[in-house]
């Protein structure tokens, strides 16, 4: 994902960046420079903006938008190119607000409802977002919600706590944003790496060689928590999905279907180490199902996340999300019942613990400790018949 240093040409610049599978080439007119000195105030943002409205900046919006359309891009992936453009004409590194000032435009472009507000001394960019997002801050305006796309960047501010004037914005920009991933990017097959994962089954040793890709982590490394609808279904890429699924459909191929799901449960459950999340990011961290088979640690949100996924593929079960105060869980509906069931909606659901426990837990068998506690149904999957 490097960028290729510009080469500066007569009336503008060639420069180059690589993300999913394409190397993007752009040509920067000389027309969409950036040359003033930042001055933060509404009046410097809206002459940027005239600026940058009146440059030569079709060619390289038309190149984002095609490549968006052309490989069906969500929003928080398509984001990362309109970063990654903004990056290789304004490095961050050099000038912040350059770079601030040309994703809000060029997302503003593609028909995004994005803002940029001042709050003490620090250009604040938001984005307009109808969705159950947590964990980042947001501001209300004109009855509207407005989520922080670079909270990140001001790690020891709480910008909750700011004051913040206007919301420049503008007004033929009405698109709401979303953080639902429901398609992953393409990636060039050689930038994958294998892991080897081991665990043992009914005292039978199961090996598997998972192709993945260290890009996935990178794109998710500022997404907020999205509902559950939301997280437990993230995919995985391609290469990674026919790495795995294949081969487990082949090793639960003449099991009946309850020790399919206890092989997966069990495959969940051990074949990675546990760590909490503030152990292992120093804060609570939800990873998509490729991010849990990369990392050396996950916890129980990540290990639902994962069996869900696996389940959904391979038996596409109904299933339900328990949420308990410190932990969360999953119940699958079988045609007969097992062990400590869950009633929800007029149907009955069996535990399956995918999180490591004091006790080798089978399916039906929930921790002792969670039985007396009340959880919340945070999800219910019902396949389409």
């Amino acid at each position: 994902m490097a960028i290729t240093p510009i080469h500066l040409i007569a009336q503008g610049y060639n420069t180059s960046f690589e993300l999913y599978n394409k190397t993007f080439n752009l040509y920067i007119d000389s027309s969409l420079v950036l040359k003033d000195q930042a001055v933060l105030s509404k009046e410097y943002i809206n002459k940027i903006y005239d600026q940058l409205e009146n440059s030569r900046f079709k060619p390289v919006l038309d190149t984002l938008t095609t490549y968006k359309e052309t490989n069906q891009l969500n929003d928080w992936l398509y984001y990362q190119l309109i970063r990654k453009t903004a990056e290789s004409i304004s490095p961050k590194k050099d000038n912040y607000e350059s770079y601030t000032l040309y994703k809000w435009f060029l997302m503003i472009k593609s028909g995004y409802d994005a803002r940029l507000t001042i709050a003490q001394d620090k250009l604040v960019f938001y984005i307009y977002n109808d969705e159950d997002i947590s964990d980042i801050p947001f501001i209300m305006f004109n009855n509207k919600k407005y989520m922080c796309l670079n909270y990140h960047d001001y790690k020891y501010v709480n910008l909750a706590d700011l004051m913040t004037t206007n919301m420049i914005g503008v007004a033929e920009a009405k698109k709401p944003f979303s953080y639902k991933v429901t398609r992953m990017p393409d990636f060039k097959p050689e930038n994958y790496r294998e892991k080897k994962i081991e665990f043992s089954y009914k005292h039978k040793p199961y090996h598997f060689n998972i192709k993945l890709n260290p890009e996935v982590s990178t794109i998710f490394k500022n997404y907020p928590g999205v509902d559950f609808e939301s997280y437990f279904n993230i995919p995985l890429t391609k290469e990674t999905y026919s790495s795995l699924i294949p081969l487990l459909k082949k090793n639960v191929s003449r099991m009946d279907q309850k020790k399919g799901v206890d092989y997966i449960m069990k495959f969940t459950r051990y074949a990675f180490l546990y760590q909490n999340d503030e152990d292992s990011f120093g804060k609570e961290k939800r990873l998509s199902p490729e991010e849990t088979l990369f990392s050396e640690y996950s916890d129980c949100d990540d290990r639902v996340a994962l069996f869900f996924y696996l389940v959904k593929e391979i038996y596409n079960l109904p299933m339900i999300a328990l949420l308990y105060p410190t932990h969360i869980t999953m119940a699958v509906q079988f045609e007969k019942p097992v062990g400590d069931k869950i009633v929800y909606n007029g149907k009955i659901y069996s535990v399956c613990e995918p999180t490591p426990q004091a006790e080798n837990l089978g399916i039906g068998k929930m921790n002792p400790k969670l039985k007396d506690l009340k959880y919340q149904i945070v999800y219910s999957y019902q396949p389409i018949m």
